[in-house]
C-alpha cells in the first residue's frame, strides 16, 4: 500500500504546476492533502479513479485537507474533525476507517507570527493527542500531514536560530514528542537514523530551497502494531510546486 501526503499550499494553484501529472506518474493508493484552501472545479473530471474526501474552512480560502483514495480501496466509515467545535472550525482532520486501521490526515495550526497562536495551538496539540490515543485503542492507526514542528535539532537547517521560532518551540517539540510517548512511529527517522538534511519545507526566502535550508515538519506516524509492515518511507525533496514537498510511505 503506497501513501503519499503533500501540503500542496492552494489546491488551486498547484493544479497550475502539473499536480495532475504528478499523480498519474505515482499514482498512489491514498494520497491525502493539506491546505487546500478550497475546493477545485469539477474535481470528480480531474481526479478519476479516485474517491474524494474534502473538508473545508469555515474561513474561505484558508486552511483545509484532503484524501483522495483509490476506488478499490474505499474505507468503511469517514469522519471530518476532532469532534469538538473549537477545534473543527479550520478543516484540519479528516479520519477515514478501514477494517485493521484509522488513517488520519492532519494539517496542524501555526503558532504563528510572534507566537500569537502558541496558546491556542497547546490546546490543539494536546486534544489531538488525545483523539489519537482513543483511535489506537480501537485500532491501529496511521497519521500523516504537516504537523508544523520539527522534532529534533538534526530536522532543521538552522535549529540555534530558530530556538523559540514558531515550529521549533519547546512547547510545540513536548506536543510532538507527546505523539511519541503514546506509542507512535516517525516511520521516516524509524527508517533513517541519524541522517541530516532531509526536509520537507522551505521558505520562499533567500534560495533556500536551492540551498536547502530547511525544515522537517511533514510526516508519516504510525502505531507501532504497524512497524512490521514498514516497508519504506521517503520524502520527495525534488518534487516541486509547494513550499513543501511530498512525503511517502509503503506498507506491506
Amino acid at each position: 500500500m503506497k501513501l503519499i501526503s503533500w501540503n500542496v499550499n492552494g489546491i488551486r494553484a498547484i493544479l497550475k504546476k502539473d499536480f495532475l501529472s504528478f499523480l498519474k506518474e505515482e499514482n498512489p493508493d491514498i494520497l491525502c492533502l493539506q491546505e487546500t484552501r478550497g475546493f477545485p472545479e469539477n474535481a470528480d473530471r480531474l481526479f478519476k479513479g479516485y474517491i474524494q474526501f474534502w473538508n473545508h474552512a469555515e474561513k474561505k480560502g484558508y486552511s483545509g485537507t484532503a484524501i483522495f483514495v483509490r476506488e478499490s480501496m474505499a474505507p468503511l466509515a469517514s469522519c471530518m474533525g476532532l469532534g469538538m467545535k473549537k477545534h473543527d472550525r479550520e478543516g484540519r482532520v479528516i479520519q477515514l476507517e478501514y477494517k485493521d486501521f484509522y488513517l488520519v490526515c492532519v494539517y496542524t495550526p501555526n503558532a504563528g507570527e510572534g507566537l500569537k497562536r502558541l496558546d491556542y495551538r497547546m490546546e490543539w496539540d494536546k486534544a489531538f493527542v488525545k483523539f489519537l490515543k482513543k483511535l489506537n485503542q480501537k485500532k491501529s492507526v496511521i497519521v500523516t500531514g504537516d504537523l508544523n514542528v520539527a522534532h529534533e535539532e538534526i530536522d532543521l537547517a538552522r535549529p540555534k536560530s530558530n530556538r523559540n521560532n514558531p515550529g521549533f518551540t519547546d512547547e510545540e517539540r513536548d506536543g510532538f514528542r507527546r505523539i511519541l510517548g503514546a506509542g507512535f512511529i516517525d516511520s521516516f527517522r524509524e527508517l533513517h537514523p541519524g541522517e541530516p538534511d532531509h526536509y520537507t519545507w522551505w521558505s520562499y526566502r533567500l534560495r533556500a530551497r536551492d540551498r536547502n535550508i530547511g525544515w522537517r515538519i511533514d510526516y508519516f506516524c504510525l502505531s507501532p502494531s504497524l512497524r512490521k509492515r514498514l516497508k519504506k518511507a521517503w520524502i520527495m525533496s525534488d518534487t516541486l510546486g509547494s513550499d513543501h514537498c511530498p512525503v511517502g510511505l509503503e506498507l506491506e
